[in-house]
C-alpha cells in the first residue's frame, strides 16, 4: 500500500486578501509570518519517521513549507512540476471579488470560487487539466514507490485535485483545504483503487 500525506502550504499575504496566486512566485506569494508558524506548528505534529520520500511544488511558498516540514526528518525531496496549483491565466494576481462581480456566471456563489467554465474566460487551466497532471503523478510514485508512506506539499486545488481522483468529482464539491492542512489517501499498488482516509486535517483544529 502506498500512502501519501499532502499537506497545503502555509498562509501567504495574497491568501489573506483574497488573490489567486495561481502559478505566480513573485514575494507576495511567499510564506508570511504566519504562514512560517503554520508550517512549525505541523512539522511539531507530523510523525515522519516511516516517510521515504518529500516531493515538492517547485513554486517558492510550497518549497519554503517542505523545508520547514523536513527541519528534522531530513527526507530526500524531489521537485515535481505536477505538483504546482492551478494556473487561473490571465485572472492570477486578480482579487477574486472583483472576479465574481465581473464574470458572475463562472462562480459558485455560496463559495465565491470558480466554476469550470472560468477557464474559456480566463485563458486559464482547466479543471480537468489539474486532475490528469495529479493523476500522472499518483501513477508514477506508486509505480516506484509501492509500499511506501510519501509526503507531498503542493497547492489549495492541487490538494483538492487528489481527493477529487479519489471520489471522482469534477467541479467543486470538494472545496479547497486549509493552509498547512494534510490529506491521507492511500492507493493499492496492484490495482490501483484508491480510499481517501481524512481530508483537510488542521495540527490544530478549529471550529
Amino acid at each position: 500500500m502506498t500512502e501519501l500525506l499532502i499537506v497545503r502550504h502555509g498562509q501567504t499575504s495574497l491568501n489573506v486578501k483574497g488573490i489567486k496566486q495561481g502559478t505566480i512566485n513573485t514575494p507576495a506569494t511567499y510564506l508570511s509570518p504566519v504562514g512560517k508558524q503554520q508550517a512549525q506548528i505541523l512539522a511539531e505534529k507530523l510523525e515522519l519517521s516511516q516517510t521515504k520520500q518529500l516531493f515538492v511544488s517547485p513554486l517558492t511558498r510550497a518549497r519554503e513549507t517542505a523545508a520547514i516540514l523536513n527541519q528534522a526528518a531530513q527526507l530526500p525531496i524531489k521537485i515535481d512540476d505536477r505538483l504546482k496549483e492551478i494556473s487561473y491565466g490571465d485572472w492570477d494576481g486578480q482579487l477574486n471579488q472583483e472576479l465574481e462581480a465581473k464574470y458572475p456566471e463562472h462562480f459558485y456563489h455560496r463559495i465565491h470560487d470558480v466554476r469550470p467554465s472560468y477557464a474559456q474566460v480566463a485563458h486559464g487551466e482547466s479543471f480537468t487539466a489539474v486532475q490528469r497532471r495529479v493523476a500522472a503523478f499518483t501513477n508514477d510514485v506508486v509505480s516506484e514507490f509501492p509500499t511506501a508512506q510519501l509526503l507531498i506539499v503542493a497547492h489549495g486545488f492541487t490538494v483538492r485535485s487528489f481527493a477529487a481522483n479519489v471520489v471522482g468529482c469534477q467541479g467543486l464539491e470538494i472545496l479547497e483545504p486549509a493552509n498547512c492542512s494534510v490529506t491521507k489517501i492511500v492507493i493499492d499498488p496492484q490495482n490501483r483503487e484508491q480510499h481517501l482516509v481524512y481530508y483537510n486535517r488542521l495540527a490544530v483544529p478549529e471550529f
